[in-house]
């Protein structure tokens, strides 16, 4: 790891809303999987919550780092330090902080009380919305210049995502439901980096009940296989190209 990013790994990491944010997520994780006995429903309480708060804190705690980081980012840029160095090495301080500030808090208690497979899958769906989140927000924090205006846009992004885009489909399910219509819910359930993620957790725990609409569409048309594999792939664009957006962005903007 690159100089600057320990640098900012370290020093988020001392951070206290971090610090805070782990914790929270360790009584929680702890609360949920060892007071309940059955270990497949106490996994579906915690992914609930984990799908809410993870990428919420992720998208709000980068965009103001970021924004609160101006100065620092103007005296690497003084330095002969090419920007896609600075921009990409913000980027991979803030998401490893993130990402261990959740294997510290959720990845502890779920190794110690769920099963292995539906453990790792959680664990991993954690680690994506991280850096999926981060890199949303960096995306957004380099569209603005306005602090107000950069963090409701994080906001916005995070109530799409996890509220908005779920009614929108629900919708469009019941406006077409006289239509065959599987893969293209299935192509707009992948759009949705939070749903996507519910997803890929339940095709593991193979919940059938549970899936929805859309996911029980998703099975359908991938297989509980190719769903997993399509999902990680999925997964793994929604997190580099947002920063890839925004390394273009700042690579362009005029400081």
């Amino acid at each position: 790891m690159n100089k600057i990013a320990r640098f900012i790994l370290f020093d988020i990491l001392k951070n206290k809303i971090v610090i805070l944010y782990t914790v929270l997520l360790f009584i929680i994780s702890w609360s949920v999987l060892g007071l309940e006995g059955n270990y497949t429903k106490a996994t579906l309480s915690l992914l609930n919550i984990v799908l809410l708060v993870v990428p919420l804190v992720s998208i709000i705690f980068s965009t103001i780092y970021v924004y609160n980081s101006g100065q620092f980012v103007e005296l690497l840029l003084s330095q002969p330090v090419p920007r896609s160095k600075v921009w990409f090495n913000i980027f991979l301080g803030l998401s490893t902080a993130l990402v261990l500030a959740f294997l510290l808090g959720c990845g502890v208690p779920i190794l110690l009380y769920s099963s292995i497979s539906i453990g790792a899958s959680l664990i991993l769906v954690g680690i994506f919305l991280s850096v999926i989140f981060t890199s949303l927000a960096m995306l957004a924090a380099i569209f603005s210049r306005d602090r107000a205006k950069g963090i409701g846009i994080s906001i916005f992004v995070w109530l799409f995502f996890a509220i908005i885009y779920d009614g929108i489909l629900l919708v469009l399910m019941f406006q077409f439901a006289d239509y065959p219509i599987e893969g293209i819910m299935a192509s707009l359930a992948a759009i949705n980096p939070i749903g996507l993620s519910r997803i890929f957790v339940l095709l593991q725990l193979d919940v059938a009940a549970m899936l929805g609409q859309a996911g029980a569409i998703f099975k359908q048309v991938f297989g509980s296989g190719g769903g997993l594999g399509i999902s990680l792939v999925i997964l793994t664009i929604w997190a580099f190209v947002p920063f890839l957006w925004s390394l273009i962005k700042f690579n362009k903007k005029d400081l």
